[in-house]
């Protein structure tokens, strides 16, 4: 196995509420979790200060989102510094639904990477590429982009884990399959290590994301390239529990 460490993100997106998150958190610390796995768990904005001051202290929690500056008249966003003061370490950005729901463009996520980064937090940057651009042949073409326009805003690729999320697959109950998630793993760590440097692509993060279940996550957890996961719908149930050990 390769001696990146596996990590497995939960994305809790727009759901829950003190009363069930405060349950999943119970869930979370008080069951067995694979001491070799790095956990973090993406909450609502206005949860954060919850989540981290309620999980035990070796889950990790993540923002969803965050702004480019560190303060502002930018009503609604929130910035890493704000992340930060509630103890947070990590956010995600890039996610396909801020791309495709909320019109997030390469040049705003990339504005964000350098400035979350600048902040002292981590960043789980999510790439992928849609249906028809994956029926069209241009599954590369897309990821390779969205890649450059996160990695030219990168100084230190230790605090960066890169989730690859085939957006068809993203809460369609269709899961790439561990060969297709593979075969684009391997892809991009080969780009990594002629774009940026054969180093960051050994010891990167690559990690797969798009309906990701207890049942799925042991095959797909075993591939060479496939360092963990990013988990949606999956992260708010018991199961979550079982995806953390998928290695164990």
């Amino acid at each position: 196995m390769s001696p990146r460490r596996f990590f497995v993100g939960g994305n809790w997106k727009m759901n829950g509420d003190k009363k069930s998150l405060g349950d999943l958190i119970n869930t979370l610390n008080t069951a067995q979790l694979h001491p070799d796995t790095e956990v973090v768990c993406g909450a609502p904005a206005i949860y954060l200060d919850f989540a981290r001051s309620n999980l035990d202290a070796s889950i990790g929690v993540a923002a969803q989102n965050c702004y480019k500056v560190s303060k502002g008249a930018f009503t609604g966003e929130i910035s890493p510094a704000m992340i930060k003061d509630c103890g947070v370490e990590w956010v995600i950005l890039g996610h396909s639904e801020r791309r495709h729901v909320f019109g997030e463009n390469d040049e705003l996520i990339g504005q964000k990477v350098a400035h979350a980064l600048e902040s002292g937090l981590g960043v789980i940057a999510c790439i992928g590429e849609k249906l028809d651009e994956r029926e069209a042949g241009i599954t590369e073409k897309v990821v390779f982009a969205q890649t450059q326009a996160i990695a030219d805003n990168v100084k230190d690729w230790s605090k960066v884990v890169l989730a690859y999320e085939p957006v068809w697959a993203i809460g369609t109950g269709k899961t790439a399959s561990p060969q297709q998630a593979q075969e684009v793993h391997d892809k991009l760590r080969q780009w990594m290590k002629a774009n940026v440097s054969e180093e960051v692509a050994d010891s990167v993060r690559i990690i797969y994301g798009g309906s990701v279940t207890g049942g799925t996550c042991k095959e797909l957890g075993s591939q060479d390239d496939v360092d963990g996961f990013l988990v949606g719908g999956a992260s708010l149930k018991p199961e979550f529990v079982d995806i953390i050990n998928a290695r164990a």
